[in-house]
């Protein structure tokens, strides 16, 4: 995408739909500052441990350090009932004993990036089967491995990638926030946007990660994603394509998405580009193709189209078996003109 946009060294790039970190860390590879932002501080979090920079010996003392810790059972009648099955009593004793180990650590980007080892290592040893957005418990594992150890093989792992990994010195500053309210970017100080909104009724983005905020974020509160865009649910204040059909779930996502638009024509220099990748949302009895109606909508706001790419398409059903159509994901490449 870098190079479709033809982005430039000297250039700063947006990403307002961040996920795990891609385009900030692709950019750092290429000398390339960018700015990205997510709603999610489970993403937010896992972007920063990737892309930033690290002392190497540091980390193995650390390390060194937690794994030499002497056990002590810890208290664990305070984690909901459904998260304690899906770990034994011994992982769940290890991951409770690890996380306060590891909380003590008063460096935010040293704590931030055991506890993401923390987390990789306790997905590993439980019982969590993640079928969409719904958590299940796998009862086919007899003896899982020991979390204790599965946490010091994955940040032996995380400090060799490290170690591999080049970023050139330049910023990623990645940031909790609203992509449709980016008022900490100042107007015409972007020259190219990379990004990928969650896709229309896909509602994995935020409730197939449950177990994790209970363990690791007790204390934040994740207001429902109305149209999986916004912070908070809110009624479409407008109605963007009245002249399309389409339940209530797909008008928020459009109303959503008209805003977001603004603000990236906004926030974008003139000759700014914007490439984003959509996907359709399936619906039990029809399938909406997003990337026509978001090109219609982004020329709303000032836009120049240039293309839309065609870059897949899936079958599409209904419990399962009936298949109502196909889903078609797509690259809108844009221009502020």
């Amino acid at each position: 995408m870098l190079k479709e946009l033809e982005v430039e060294k000297k250039h700063l790039v947006l990403d307002p739909f961040l996920g795990v970190g891609t385009t900030c860390l692709t950019c750092r590879e290429a000398g390339i500052a960018s700015i990205g932002v997510d709603v999610s501080p489970l993403f937010v979090m896992v972007s920063r441990v990737k892309t930033r920079d690290y002392d190497v010996d540091m980390l193995r003392k650390i390390r060194e350090k937690i794994i030499a810790q002497r056990f002590i059972r810890p208290d664990t009648r305070g984690i909901d009932g459904f998260v304690r099955q899906l770990f034994s009593k011994y992982a769940l004793e290890d991951l409770v004993f690890l996380r306060e180990k590891i909380n003590e650590i008063e460096d935010d980007t040293l704590r931030e990036f055991f506890l993401l080892a923390l987390m990789n290592a306790a997905e590993k040893t439980s019982y969590i089967y993640r079928d969409g957005a719904v958590i299940k418990i796998r009862r086919d594992i007899p003896r899982p491995p020991s979390l204790r150890k599965m946490f010091g093989r994955v940040v032996k792992t995380m400090i060799k990638d490290v170690e591999r990994l080049h970023l050139e010195p330049v910023e990623a500053e990645i940031l909790r926030g609203d992509a449709r309210m980016l008022e900490f970017i100042e107007d015409e100080t972007i020259d190219a946007v990379i990004t990928s909104p969650p896709y229309l009724n896909k509602i994995e983005y935020t409730k197939a990660y449950w177990p994790e905020y209970e363990l690791f974020f007790p204390n934040v509160k994740i207001d429902p994603l109305r149209a999986y865009i916004s912070l908070t649910p809110k009624e479409p204040e407008s109605e963007p394509l009245p002249d399309m059909e389409m339940p209530p779930i797909a008008r928020a996502y459009f109303s959503d998405m008209l805003k977001v638009f603004g603000e990236l024509f906004r926030v974008l220099k003139y000759g700014g580009k914007v490439a984003m990748v959509v996907g359709g949302g399936v619906f039990p009895d029809r399938v909406i193709d997003v990337d026509i109606p978001l090109a219609r909508l982004a020329a709303d706001v000032g836009f120049t189209v240039k293309r839309i790419i065609a870059v897949n398409k899936r079958a599409a059903t209904t419990r399962r078996v009936i298949k109502i159509g196909e889903s078609r994901e797509s690259i809108l490449i844009m221009r502020k003109e």
